[in-house]
């Protein structure tokens, strides 16, 4: 398989990487005060949200389908709408993801590349309005 037919999920090394991006990602959102409201938004136990999401990156990537399989179609947007999503959500989440990537992904390329597109996926998410987006 050469370099430009690889999925991004073999490039980064497939599930050891994941199960690494996720972990870390979870590590982060326990640990940075400005991530506090999105962890809120979380059970005490990350056990199971942490499955869910490893499944699901998993498959994003490109790797096998494991999350389709279990749960189908991922209606990101509709599983969250319960949860206030907005732009400072939106930059805490990103946040987190930012520092997992630079801890789990070591081709940079590709780290952007994953990046790039889970901006503009958690940019989506949003559903909410922020307070300090209001002009006074």
């Amino acid at each position: 398989m050469n370099e430009t037919s690889a999925t991004l999920f073999d490039r980064i090394g497939g599930a050891p990487t994941v199960d690494c991006l996720v972990e870390t990602f979870y590590a982060q959102m326990d640990s940075l005060p400005e991530a506090r409201s999105i962890r809120d938004m979380h059970a005490a136990d990350l056990t199971a949200v942490k499955r869910v999401l490893k499944r699901y990156l998993t498959e994003w990537l490109g790797g096998p389908k494991l999350y389709s399989s279990e749960r189908g179609h991922p209606r990101l947007r509709r599983r969250h709408l319960p949860f206030p999503i907005g732009n400072a959500a939106r930059d805490a989440w990103m946040q987190c993801m930012d520092a997992a990537l630079v801890e789990a992904v070591t081709d940079e390329a590709a780290r952007q590349d994953i990046r790039t597109a889970l901006a503009k996926l958690a940019d989506w998410m949003r559903n909410r309005e922020d307070n300090a987006d209001v002009q006074l």
